[in-house]
């Protein structure tokens, strides 16, 4: 099983949307459940997506050094896709993860799923949970 927050998954569905008619690819970065306001149903330690990392932050470093600076090492467990012409699936020209979540239009809870790195298709269940509050 795959989990994601709702709220994760909304401002996924809304930069898809917002990026159409281009491709979206988003790191994604999880949270243990006991973390996590509202989800006391869940174990402990069950791994749940909270966070992404904007896919334009540190281009013009990755662009001159060859490398992504903006998302710390070993720090995202999954990845987002968006295919605007495409299915709900995961395709040889997507960049791989050990978590995939792939949305195609229309944009809607309906059309987002979860797979693992070698396209098998995961149960993807949605958590009304709200993760810590980050200081920076």
């Amino acid at each position: 099983m795959v989990f994601l927050t709702r709220g994760l998954r909304d401002a996924l569905l809304e930069l898809a949307a917002d990026a159409e008619p281009e491709k979206l690819t988003v790191p994604l970065a999880i949270t243990p459940a006991k973390e996590l306001d509202g989800a006391d149903h869940l174990e402990a330690e069950t791994p749940v997506f909270t966070h992404f990392y904007p896919p334009n932050t540190g281009g013009s470093v990755a662009a001159v050094f060859g490398m992504d600076l903006s998302i710390p090492a070993r720090q995202t467990q999954g990845r987002f896709i968006s295919h605007p012409q495409g299915h709900l699936e995961v395709t040889q020209t997507d960049d791989l993860h050990e978590v995939v979540l792939v949305a195609v239009p229309p944009w809607t809870a309906e059309m987002v799923a979860g797979f693992d790195r070698s396209g098998r298709k995961r149960e993807l269940v949605i958590v009304d949970a709200e993760p810590p509050v980050e200081l920076l």
